[in-house]
């Protein structure tokens, strides 16, 4: 096991152990209300129990067209699992007039289907929910490799409460050059339907992850990778998924490597019937930050943004920025987080209309336990404000998660851990 693994596993330790307690499939709004000194209301919309529901939400939401927010849970789920803190579930939240409707849509079992999602689910142009666990699948390794699978919904209208989504596995990851552990990135479409991710480990060079593609095959999917990460200049473990740059080249960050081994920003370019790996940035774990687990967004003028979760002038992560220049790229400081190390911001950063930057920390904030934060840009610097500073009780604590902004403006997203249960909520905020 690399030394990269075992902290993997002792970041996901966090939180408590839960009972496998047995509740309905249909959850009723749970709120728990704050309003902080920049006027924002904090509302928790759904307490997780460690139950049907699921536990421990790693990763962000998905928000449909309606304004329905879907999810993975880390834990919980399906008494069938045999796993001590359950295998996952992919969930959603239904907006029904003022409150919110709580539904599971799959339970992993641990067994071919998958087990233990870690990255959130996201649409594709058929309708379907598109995503990977992290474990599950296979049986390399002896708790599996990963999957990517497919939901859809009941082709017949469903007539119960409980409403369970049909899964369909895509791939199974054998743990070998084709890769292992897809981790907290989400799965990225080009305009022929093919799906990029990325894997956290396996690969042909030193079992240090992969980026690969998938592709409809005589009914089914092919697996085929485009780089295998040697851990050296080049970067290695990359959490986070592949974003398309103009239609064109992938971009992406790793966890290690690079000139210090602090991570990279990189760049696969095709070349024929290959991909081609540069390096666009390398971080040092000086002011510009060290190990970036979030991927990269772009807004419209091409800029690419992203964080590290260590490093900074603070010491507790940074946000930054990549600008096209002559051919390639500049770098630059956004902000510095002040706090620990890995506490920074783990989900990647969204962008509203007016240019604004939302995003959470793990671990920052007045009370060290995570904070939703905004970035707004202001004369050629960017001003901070803290949304809410997490305190570990009723609103929870440790998100992980990327954050949704709906139309109206508000913010939506998840923690790890705290709540009613100690096992993680989902949460609004309100301007």
């Amino acid at each position: 096991m690399t030394s990269s693994r075992r902290h993997w596993n002792t970041v996901r330790g966090l939180g408590t152990l839960w009972p496998a307690l047995a509740f309905g499939a249909v959850f009723a709004l749970t709120v728990v209300t704050t309003r902080s000194a920049q006027a924002q209301t904090f509302t928790v919309i759904h307490n997780f129990t460690g139950g049907q529901d699921g536990a421990n939400p790693q990763a962000g939401l998905t928000m449909d067209e309606a304004g329905n927010l879907y999810g993975t849970a880390n834990g919980g789920g399906s008494l069938t699992c045999n796993a001590p803190n359950g295998c996952g579930t992919v969930y959603r939240l239904q907006h029904k007039g003022a409150g919110w409707i709580f539904n599971p849509l799959y339970s992993f079992i641990a067994g071919s289907d998958g087990a233990n999602p870690l990255a959130r689910v996201v649409f594709g142009s058929n309708g379907a929910l598109y995503g990977t666990t992290d474990q599950g699948g296979s049986s390399c390794f002896g708790l599996g490799c990963g999957t990517v699978f497919k939901l859809q919904p009941p082709s017949t209208a469903c007539k119960t409460a409980l409403c369970p989504w049909t899964e369909t596995v895509l791939y199974r990851f054998i743990g070998g050059s084709d890769g292992a552990a897809p981790g907290l990135g989400d799965l990225t479409f080009d305009q022929a339907g093919n799906i990029y991710g990325t894997t956290v480990f396996g690969g042909s060079s030193n079992n240090i992850g992969t980026v690969y593609e998938l592709t409809p095959s005589n009914g089914g999917w092919a697996e085929s990778v485009l780089y295998s990460f040697t851990g050296g200049s080049d970067g290695g473990n990359p959490y986070s998924g592949v974003t398309f740059y103009r239609g064109a080249s992938l971009y992406g960050t790793t966890y290690f490597g690079g000139q210090s081994s602090n991570g990279v920003v990189f760049q696969l370019t095709p070349s024929g019937s290959s991909w081609t790996e540069s390096v666009v940035n390398t971080f040092r774990n000086g002011s510009d930050g060290a190990y970036p687990i979030a991927g990269l967004i772009s807004d419209p003028s091409g800029t690419l943004y992203g964080a590290t979760i260590s490093g900074g002038s603070g010491g507790g992560g940074t946000v930054f920025k990549l600008t096209p220049s002559g051919g390639g790229w500049t770098y630059s400081l956004v902000y510095s987080f002040t706090g620990h190390a890995t506490c920074g911001p783990w989900g990647n950063l969204v962008l509203d209309g007016t240019g604004n930057l939302y995003g959470t920390t793990n671990c920052d904030g007045t009370n060290q336990l995570g904070s939703v934060f905004k970035l707004t840009p202001s004369g050629g610097s960017w001003t901070y404000t803290s949304l809410h500073d997490f305190t570990g009780g009723s609103d929870g604590e440790y998100p992980y998660c990327n954050v949704v902004v709906d139309t109206k403006g508000n913010l939506y997203g998840s923690t790890y851990a705290g709540g009613s249960q100690n096992v993680g909520v989902i949460w609004e905020i309100t301007p």
